[in-house]
């Protein structure tokens, strides 16, 4: 299992032998005899690292699976589960912080804005809940849900000319690197805002870049290594995050032990790290949360180290103290 994943390798360690590695470091030879295989996103998980192995289930202890061969992975047997929705609310308290801090730098309050939300999603979804509570004319975008419920989802195209901000929360595939295109930045109010904490490549950075909008990232193309020029425009600026909270790393490790228990029989089904308090969510109104959300998710900080140490977004990601959610 990936080393960075906290809590797990104690509460596995009386019932199996864990081996815990740097996630960009696991190779063929250390997955060759093992029954489970618990990852981040810095693991690749395909035919290279997999095939001839004794592995019968992937966990990523992450909302993505863009690292994850799934076809591949279905095709030899192995069982691939994410921790979907583990770090929703850490994501939707560093786009709250990056909406408060834009109305500060513009004087504007929420219902002069509109913003548009492309994703659906466990983190989407609670973005337009809150964002509607504070007074944001809210526009959604997900032509997948689109097309499964008819839920009155708008088009891509229409949502980028209306919105002032517009936010993705889209896993990443083939339908959805590059979804903010060149095309579709220049679509855009000349101020309006890009916020990305999904995966780098759902936005072209480049295309970003030479549309001159303001954005404000957490994920990047590319990453570890960062366009420098783009690094030092962006209003905000984080090493890919936006969900590290204690209580999302606790829910992602509570997720994998329960996949881990079903699949193999061990009593972790209902285990939860008594080291982290648990999620408790609540409403909170815009000038609350505007008092309170520097204490909590201070981005002006975190941008300030990241754009004087770019070269150690591993090790800011790696060693970054976990937030506690507060609502």
């Amino acid at each position: 299992m990936d080393r960075a994943i906290p809590f797990l390798a104690e509460a596995l360690a009386p019932y199996c032998e864990v081996v815990a590695l740097a996630g960009q470091a696991v190779s063929p030879a250390d997955v060759r005899d093992a029954d489970a295989l618990v990852v981040r996103t810095r693991t690749q998980c395909d035919e290279r690292l997999l095939a001839g192995s004794s592995v019968r289930v992937v966990v990523t202890a992450t909302i993505g699976f863009d690292h994850i061969d799934r076809p591949w992975c279905e095709a030899h047997g192995i069982r691939v589960e994410t921790a979907a929705g583990c770090n929703a609310r850490g994501v939707l308290q560093w786009v709250s912080a990056v909406l408060v801090g834009a109305s500060r730098r513009a004087g504007w309050r929420p219902e002069e804005r509109t913003l548009g939300i492309v994703g659906g999603g466990h983190v989407g979804s609670l973005v337009k809940h809150y964002a509607e509570q504070w007074g944001f004319r809210v526009l959604c975008c997900d032509p997948p849900r689109e097309e499964r419920e008819g839920l009155g989802f708008l088009a891509l195209e229409e949502v980028a000319r209306e919105a002032d901000i517009i936010t993705f929360h889209t896993p990443l595939d083939p339908t959805t690197r590059h979804l903010a295109d060149a095309r579709l930045l220049a679509a855009m109010k000349e101020d309006a805002l890009v916020i990305n904490s999904s995966r780098g490549a759902v936005v072209d950075n480049e295309a970003l870049l030479a549309s001159g909008l303001s954005c404000a990232l957490d994920v990047w193309e590319g990453e570890p290594m960062l366009n420098r020029e783009l690094l030092a425009r962006a209003v905000v600026a984080t090493p890919h995050v936006a969900g590290y909270t204690a209580q999302g790393k606790a829910n992602a490790s509570a997720i994998a032990a329960r996949i881990l228990s079903e699949e193999f029989a061990l009593p972790l089904a209902d285990w939860y790290p008594c080291e982290v308090t648990p999620p408790a969510p609540r409403e909170i109104d815009w000038r609350t949360l505007c008092q309170t959300i520097d204490s909590h998710c201070d981005l002006s900080a975190e941008s300030q180290t990241l754009k004087q140490h770019p070269e150690a977004f591993e090790s800011l990601r790696d060693g970054y103290r976990y937030r506690e959610e507060y609502f």
